[in-house]
């Protein structure tokens, strides 16, 4: 199951979707930090460093693109100048979606995006026909000392809809409640037990404030993990 990763920062969605069993077959990420971390850990996966000049001829099958596009756009911290916002790259990605059509679609962003933009992304996917839907999921729910709370974008293809299209909305029904329902599927406390801290005075350790600006921007894998594994699923139906 192949997957391409864009806005991919140091892998937080990687992770989740590796752990459920998908190949990521290609990375889009410019920050040259989070670049060498993705090279360090994805050793040999291609790493685009443009969102808009991916050549899509190069990549073989998807199965899923997923990425969290720029927040600074809908993000409460911002201006909010919503498409105005010169990082606006959601239409960047829409356009990389169509080219490969994948069947699935993740999409991660700030809770600030529930209020400005995200009914917008809704209405692009369906226009390129796919079904979707959208979950609120913070880290707190799966035992991470913080709340740091996340909207994800779920799409999937209508061509696939009789083999997986409903997957995702049954196990939240089945499970009680679609947040609730996915994250019935992982919630370990003992993962955090041993989270280091670290602390934004602290001395000596190699490029911490890379490390520092990285992780603020990162997705928690074990936030997203529930919702790939959910996916993941739907290739075993």
């Amino acid at each position: 199951m192949n997957a391409l990763s864009l806005f991919s920062g140091i892998g937080g969605l990687d992770l989740a979707a590796e752990w459920a069993g998908f190949k990521t077959v290609a990375f889009c990420e410019r920050d040259p930090f989070c670049q060498k971390v993705l090279a360090k850990h994805w050793p040999g996966v291609k790493i685009y460093d443009d969102v808009r000049t991916i050549d899509t001829s190069e990549l073989p099958a998807i199965d899923i693109v997923f990425g969290g596009y720029p927040c600074q756009p809908f993000s409460s911290a911002g201006k909010r100048l919503g498409a105005n916002d010169e990082r606006h790259l959601w239409p960047s990605m829409l356009a990389i979606i169509n080219a490969v059509k994948p069947t699935w679609v993740v999409g991660e962003n700030v809770k600030g995006h529930i209020s400005m933009g995200l009914d917008a992304v809704l209405d692009d996917l369906e226009n390129s026909g796919f079904e979707t839907q959208s979950f609120s999921i913070p880290a707190g729910a799966v035992k991470a000392p913080h709340s740091r709370e996340r909207v994800f974008v779920v799409s999937y293809s209508e061509s696939n809809r009789h083999r997986a299209g409903r997957e995702i909305r049954n196990f939240c029904e089945k499970n009680g409640g679609q947040e609730r329902g996915l994250l019935s599927k992982f919630a370990k406390s003992a993962w955090w037990d041993t989270e280091p801290g670290v602390c934004r005075v602290a001395d000596g350790i190699p490029a911490r404030v890379d490390r520092l600006r990285s992780l603020g921007n990162a997705v928690v894998p074990q936030q997203a993990y529930p919702i790939f594994a959910a996916i993941a699923e739907t290739y075993n139906v």
